[in-house]
């Protein structure tokens, strides 16, 4: 005879669930969705070189194609937060993943370069807030004691997915196939069939969602407890193996306050929804992880962009022999080489993008290690030193002329990225679940809007004053590990070694 307890608070009865198949399977689903939507955003980067000769484009449309997906990020994330926090988290995947799908792929029947640009457009603003509504799903699925270890280890699939797509493109960029069609009156080459690759994630994954459990906490905010009780029974009967009659819990309660809105229109219910984010008690949490992903995505993204950028003039001056100067002198003298040279090549280099695959699949080794770590050091503390040593690497990259060790400083500047997940992390924990998505979605979108400022910036600096580059993003890198110490501080580890 099984003994029921009652009025279980949700996190106690989700670790009653235990931790096996099923957080497994999530955790692949939810990384699986952030590799699709990385997938989709950022195609771009090799289709709008690699579509050049086709479709004529000048300089300037080019900046216009590789720039619009990101608009589309900013433009609507925080529409899909709204969504998912207000129609739930399983059904605003699966449409989010269906509508990028079908407009990434009927990119690659684009007749000229508007019509790709706003496909592309279109195909981004769909899988917008998709990473930030996997993570929330994930947290409210996942135990606490493991949660942040997994959602740091999707920045991995992150991290590799964009190594990934460079190998991609190797094999598949520079085939001479073309197949007309009259229709159209375009020719189905190379670069379209890359595209259909890249939104293939996204049809995979919108049949994956279907499969998938909604969130028992999002059930449990919005009223519906039966639902939410029968989710966590069968979570306890895929980690255990035993039948669902078998969990000990017969009715739980959230253990948060719950502000859900009944308000009635979507002016009312979206402000119900952005509101309580910007006042007590929860105000102080969105100033400062607001300050924090902008400061973190404007330091480090901007160096991932012009990551092939500065790696091939890096690897090119050594090359040459040129081996004795440091890092920003090796970037000065391939673009005083280049400078001259008239590149018509419509495909990628093949060594800057297995050069760009190398260090992805590192920092994503990397950053699994840091989430292998993060319940013995804690959450605040490897967030603080990462900011810290990344931004020292960046100053004294300056001073090094041996270039094996300024390419050591240099990954180590890119390890910053890893904060990405700590970040998420963070904001996952600090929100309430009637707001979780949203605000995480508003954070990301904070973020990624910064960094249209800091790409721009760090391009005039690398041209004219390479150096004060290195010295201002490292500064500010070093700042914010500084100013990481507002964040919360980690519970006992103790404590947490116990729960487990």
């Amino acid at each position: 005879m099984v003994v029921k307890i009652s009025k279980v608070p949700f996190e106690e009865a989700l670790n009653m669930t235990g931790f096996s198949k099923f957080n497994l399977l999530m955790f692949m689903l939810c990384s699986s969705v952030i590799v699709a939507m990385v997938f989709e955003i950022y195609s771009v980067s090799y289709l709008v070189p690699a579509s050049v000769c086709e479709l004529d484009t000048t300089s300037t449309q080019q900046g216009l194609m590789a720039g619009l997906p990101l608009i589309g990020v900013i433009t609507t994330s925080h529409i899909w937060g709204y969504l998912a926090d207000t129609r739930g988290r399983r059904k605003i995947l699966c449409v989010s993943m269906t509508i990028g799908f079908v407009a990434g792929a009927a990119a690659a029947l684009s007749p000229n370069w508007i019509v790709l640009s706003i496909l592309k457009f279109l195909s981004s603003a769909a899988v917008s807030g998709s990473s930030a509504i996997a993570l929330a799903l994930l947290s409210e699925c996942t135990p606490a004691s493991r949660r942040s270890t997994l959602l740091l280890l999707t920045t991995s699939a992150f991290l590799s997915c964009t190594g990934i797509m460079a190998i991609l493109s190797i094999p598949i960029l520079p085939m001479k196939f073309a197949f007309y069609i009259p229709y159209l009156d375009i020719h189905f080459n190379s670069w379209r069939l890359l595209n259909l690759i890249f939104c293939l994630p996204c049809l995979l994954n919108a049949f994956g969602v279907v499969c998938a459990y909604e969130s028992p906490k999002y059930l449990l905010s919005k009223g519906e407890d039966k639902k939410a009780l029968e989710i966590l029974k069968g979570i306890f009967e895929m980690n255990s193996g035993k039948s669902g009659d078998l969990y000990q819990v017969s009715s739980v309660v959230l253990d948060e306050d719950n502000a859900s809105t009944t308000s009635k229109g979507f002016l009312a219910t979206l402000a119900a929804q952005i509101f309580p984010m910007f006042k007590p008690p929860l105000l102080k949490n969105t100033l400062l992880l607001g300050f924090m992903f902008i400061l973190v995505f404007t330091c480090i993204n901007s160096f991932i962009v012009w990551l092939p950028f500065m790696v091939d003039a890096f690897m090119s001056s050594v090359e040459k022999g040129f081996t004795e100067m440091t890092m920003c002198e090796m970037i000065r003298l391939a673009r005083n080489s280049t400078q001259t040279e008239e590149n018509t090549a419509c495909t990628m280099n093949r060594t800057a993008m297995t050069m760009v695959f190398g260090i992805s699949i590192m920092l994503a080794v990397l950053n699994a290690v840091a989430s292998g770590v993060i319940n013995f050091i804690g959450k605040r503390r490897l967030f603080i030193g990462i900011q810290i040593l990344s931004g020292l690497a960046g100053i004294l990259i300056n001073v090094s002329s041996i270039w094996p060790l300024s390419a050591v400083l240099f990954i180590m500047l890119l390890t910053d990225v890893i904060n990405f997940g700590f970040l998420s992390a963070f904001a996952v924990d600090l929100y309430p679940t009637y707001v979780k998505a949203k605000a995480v979605c508003l954070m990301v979108m904070l973020g990624r809007g910064s960094t249209i400022l800091g790409i721009n910036v760090l391009k005039n600096l690398i041209e004219n004053n390479c150096e004060a580059a290195f010295y201002i993003f490292g500064g500010v890198t070093i700042a914010g590990g500084v100013i990481g110490l507002l964040l919360p501080a980690d519970p006992s580890l103790f404590n947490q070694k116990t729960k487990i």
